[in-house]
């Protein structure tokens, strides 16, 4: 089916550009949601991994503990190195404070010389206990665990009450989320970008091909029409809009190529029976050739049936630009085919006498009677009458007939002559069209059928041409 006759497709929503477009970015963030709940319980694992008591007063215990037995292995322990190997991973900030003057961290964090001299002050006031118990105790914020070597508090580890701050979470956990979300947010991105957006792009693209060629002159061309979105519709709308212009080029391009032969053609048929008219009209007027008067008076009848033949065909040419142009108004009247067919017979009654041409005449049931213009119909039959007696030999019959067909009343004009060659059948309607060449300076103008055509379909009906024993013309009309 061409895409000039196609009918417009049912539009499949799954197939919708739009809802592609929000099922693909609801995918996406359902994947973003569940990549972010992965990340969530990784890092909640991490952190609470990372943190081996729940409280400030149980890891300051716990790593005071493990400080003091590590220093009680290795009295010449890095403490830095130790503290942040050990415990660098923890999240919650610890401080590592000695007797003899060294402060550490677990994390690489900077420690103010007023903390400092508070936690030394804190340090001083912490005492010891029972023998072999260590002392544990909330110094203005602060949870304070005794290191202790030899029965001797050498130090203290200080945990800060409540939950890590924000800032040492983001700088501990911030590159690994940065990369995970980035990888997510690229990768979710070029999802869409390839499943969502790629076709789009693409049939967009090849539609904008198309135009450009579109642009260039190339009607031929078409764009892909492939599947059910709004990129198809439109794919299919620019086919049906190319298909258009393609169709009115060509006939642009037929028009002008009939007004180019309508020219050529209307310069032949006026030059013949001129150039004929000048030739005679020139020797006539020659003072040295003498002429006598029958020969004159017969280059005078030349010229007199010259000059009606230019008429004819100027004639001709006015009425069937008007029928054609639409400036012909019709009458629309009942008109009796019997009656009709009684006017042609009287016109070529003298000429049918003279050749013994029998002119038959039969209105069957259904065909008494149509509707249109009765000079026009007349005229229409009266050509085809003509054509007929052309071409009819002497003692020849011609036979008029009428009758009902389905939905219309088709009359016909039937001729005892040799016929049309089957190869002139489809041109005779034709302007200036003639089977017979040799008849091109007779008396016809090769309008006639021209007309016929036009008449009728003027009518609403058609015209049409074949051969059975002779020459037959149908002209159907409708009914209404």
């Amino acid at each position: 089916m061409s895409e000039r006759g196609a009918q417009p497709r049912t539009r499949v929503w799954h197939r919708s550009l739009y809802w592609r477009i929000a099922l693909g970015l609801t995918a996406f963030l359902a994947l973003m949601l569940l990549a972010q709940g992965v990340l969530f319980i990784w890092m909640t694992d991490r952190i609470a991994g990372s943190m081996p008591a729940r409280s400030p007063r149980r890891l300051a215990v716990l790593v005071a503990s493990d400080v003091s037995a590590a220093l009680d292995r290795e009295p010449s322990l890095n403490l830095r190195a130790y503290v942040e190997e050990q415990y660098g991973h923890v999240f919650r900030p610890l401080i590592v404070i000695m007797r003899d003057g060294r402060i550490v961290s677990n994390h690489q964090t900077a420690i103010s010389a007023e903390v400092e001299a508070r936690l030394r002050l804190q340090l001083a006031r912490l005492g010891r206990g029972r023998r072999g118990r260590m002392e544990v105790r909330a110094a203005r914020g602060n949870e304070l665990a005794a290191i202790v070597v030899d029965g001797a508090v050498i130090g203290a580890v200080a945990v800060p009450p409540g939950a890590p701050p924000l800032s040492l979470l983001m700088r501990e956990l911030g590159p690994t989320m940065a990369v995970i979300g980035g990888t997510v947010l690229v990768a979710g991105g070029a999802a869409i970008a390839l499943v969502v957006f790629g076709p789009a792009r693409r049939r967009l693209r090849q539609l904008q091909q198309a135009t450009e060629r579109i642009g260039t002159g190339d009607l031929s061309v078409r764009a892909p029409a492939d599947g059910g979105d709004e990129v198809a519709e439109l794919a299919r709308s620019f086919n049906r809009m190319a298909s258009e212009l393609d169709a009115r080029a060509r006939a642009l391009e037929a028009s002008d190529r009939a007004r180019r032969q309508l020219l050529a053609d209307v310069s032949h048929e006026l030059m013949t029976p001129l150039t004929a008219m000048r030739g005679y009209v020139e020797t006539l007027t020659m003072e040295e050739v003498a002429i006598d008067e029958p020969t004159r008076s017969r280059y005078v009848g030349i010229i007199e049936e010259e000059t009606r033949r230019l008429e004819r065909i100027i004639g001709d040419l006015l009425d069937l630009a008007r029928l054609e142009g639409g400036g012909a108004v019709l009458r629309r009247e009942a008109v009796d085919v019997r009656a009709l067919f009684d006017r042609v017979a009287s016109r070529h009654e003298r000429e049918l006498q003279a050749r013994r041409i029998t002119l038959e005449r039969s209105v069957a049931e259904g065909g008494e009677a149509v509707r249109g213009d009765v000079d026009r119909l007349e005229q229409a039959l009266q050509n085809l009458a003509a054509n007929a007696l052309r071409h009819t030999p002497e003692s020849g019959r011609i036979e008029l007939s009428s009758d009902g067909v389905p939905g219309g009343v088709r009359l016909s004009v039937r001729d005892s002559g040799p016929g049309i060659p089957p190869e002139h059948l489809p041109l005779i309607f034709d302007r200036f069209y003639k089977a017979d060449a040799a008849r091109r300076a007779g008396s016809g103008s090769g309008l006639g059928l021209s007309i016929v055509r036009a008449i009728v379909e003027q009518h609403g009906g058609t015209v049409a041409a074949r051969n059975d024993g002779g020459a037959v013309f149908e002209i159907l009309l409708p009914v209404r």
